[in-house]
């Protein structure tokens, strides 16, 4: 209600979260886009993409109209920098937790997780308060390692990061790049250490299984019908030829 009442007032700058201010454009009377001139968009997550694609164009919000719209958007080019080395690690599930401990460890010189090893955290779950301060406490020096969740993936200009030691993959390339991004700035180098799982990797390897397995149908039909019928040492040319180049889990 009092962002219904901000709104009323017609401010110059309205600054919002898609899913927000599409539930105003559907709830608040009196409140369009019809009159808008500028829209500064700085979420370039995937996550986020649906969600401006029905603040933008979806016919059925009639309100939320432009007129004369012109789209401008930067390269689409996403790269790291020279300066970042990037290294992978693939590591059993279950030892995730012990390979970062012991990162950790190597990195800061010491033998055992002692008093050289202090952390802070930042999630989304606090407030903006809280994550300044947890923030000014790594930025200063006063502990030298800044565990975070996906709210700290970009946007954080440290330039003292050393290294950053990734937990999961992100599905999305784009934010692999600016989490790796947080260290390796203004000219400085910096390392990455991303950890790959066998879970990770089946599911990236089975989401061909469908295909292969038709394609494999396919093969063998077609060699079938180019000779089928020769045989060597009393089996199937097809059969022996296919299963030679294709071995499909079952």
């Amino acid at each position: 209600m009092q962002q219904q009442i901000a709104l009323g007032k017609q401010p110059h700058i309205i600054v919002g979260t898609p899913g927000r201010l599409m539930d105003h454009l559907t709830n608040t009377k009196g409140f369009s886009l019809s009159m808008l001139k500028y829209l500064a968009d700085k979420l370039l997550n995937e996550d986020f993409e649906k969600a401006l694609h029905d603040i933008l164009y979806v016919k059925k919000l009639q309100r939320a109209c432009l007129r004369n719209p012109v789209k401008i958007e930067a390269a689409q080019k996403y790269s790291t920098v020279d300066t970042l080395k990037q290294h992978y690690r693939f590591v059993a599930a279950k030892n995730k937790d012990c390979f970062h401990v012991y990162i950790l460890i190597q990195m800061s010189g010491c033998t055992s997780m002692d008093r050289n090893v202090k952390a802070v955290f930042i999630s989304g779950q606090m407030t903006q308060a809280n994550r300044l301060e947890s923030l000014n406490k790594f930025k200063s020096g006063q502990y030298n390692v800044l565990v975070c969740t996906d709210v700290a993936g970009r946007g954080l200009d440290i330039p003292s990061v050393d290294m950053v030691i990734k937990y999961d993959i992100p599905t999305n390339p784009k934010v692999h790049i600016h989490q790796v991004g947080r260290t390796a700035r203004a000219g400085r180098s910096g390392l990455a250490i991303s950890r790959v799982n066998q879970y990770e990797l089946e599911e990236e390897v089975m989401q061909y299984y469908e295909e292969v397995a038709d394609s494999r149908r396919k093969a063998q039909t077609k060699l079938k019908e180019m000779g089928g019928t020769r045989r060597r040492r009393g089996r199937d040319d097809s059969d022996d030829d296919i299963g030679r180049y294709l071995t499909i889990k079952g």
